[in-house]
């Protein structure tokens, strides 16, 4: 492997893991897609499965054997033996390591992908029958969490409007444990995810939303005549305020999920959960 040791915070090598933000990143001249920082063997290895192509990676000495071997091998396994070789490891002491992150609890392990080319709106709703609709969803946690929900209880993918959270965030990667990359998504441009506009395209692609919202008319999120319809999109909105009115107005379903002990509402990612199992039923 091609190794390079680290023992300076400031040594231009690492900029990308340590100086270089997300949203620089995300428009890097020379990766017209730009780029992504994963974090965590396990992570890893799911872009990688998902053929995310590895740039470079920074790995704490004492997790070298135990944690990057696995994801060289992936490396190997996906984009052949001479990018295993060829591909920059830095390693670095823990104490170099935390100054980066500035935290001490650290996942030690970091890797810089490529980005994939976007999906157009319409490519996206192309195929998909359940699809998950974060409006402007701007906590990493939240769509991470989401993400793991939507993988794991089948729906076909999660469209996000442009206000929304980068789903490859290192953080909203991390929650996801990796789902992000398993199951497709999309984001609308400015444009498309006006709420109205929003709502326009998913009735024009044939779905029925179903807007979580708690209105005077909202029904119980399990429901057989929601769960009839061929396609559907679940309309989740920000944590506070919750999803726009005039989206709530132009919905064609509005869903609650029944609280006990006075309590009013879920957190949205525990929402998510739940409404995709009973729709998904």
């Amino acid at each position: 492997m091609n190794l390079i040791e680290i023992n300076d915070i400031n040594a231009s090598e690492i900029d990308v893991f340590a100086r270089v933000t997300e949203r620089q990143l995300r428009s890097d001249e020379e990766n017209e897609e730009g780029l992504f920082v994963a974090e965590s063997a396990y992570v890893i290895i799911c872009a990688l499965e998902a053929g995310y192509e590895p740039l470079s990676m920074l790995v704490e000495t004492g997790r070298l054997e135990v944690e990057a071997l696995p994801v060289l091998d992936a490396i190997e396994k996906h984009w052949g033996k001479e990018k295993r070789e060829s591909i920059p490891v830095y390693i670095a002491d823990r104490s170099v390591v935390v100054n980066i992150t500035g935290h001490k609890l650290v996942r030690g392990l970091w890797m810089t992908l490529k980005r994939k080319p976007l999906i157009s709106l319409e490519g996206f709703c192309r195929d998909k029958k359940r699809i998950a609709v974060l409006m402007d969803v701007v906590n990493p946690t939240n769509v991470g969490a989401i993400f793991r929900s939507a993988a794991a209880l089948g729906m076909d993918g999660v469209l996000l409007t442009h206000p929304s959270v980068d789903p490859l965030t290192r953080r909203s990667a991390r929650v996801s444990m990796g789902t992000v990359f398993q199951i497709p998504w999309a984001k609308a441009s400015l444009e498309e995810s006006d709420g109205l506009t929003m709502m326009g395209l998913l009735h024009s692609y044939g779905y029925k939303t179903v807007a979580m919202a708690l209105t005077n008319d909202s029904t119980s999120v399990d429901n057989d005549e929601i769960r009839s319809n061929e396609k559907l999109a679940v309309l989740l909105g920000t944590e506070g305020t919750g999803l726009p009115k005039d989206v709530i107005a132009a919905s064609d379903y509005r869903v609650m999920i029944p609280m006990h002990h006075g309590v009013d509402s879920l957190n949205v990612a525990a929402a998510s959960a739940i409404s995709f199992w009973e729709l998904m039923k």
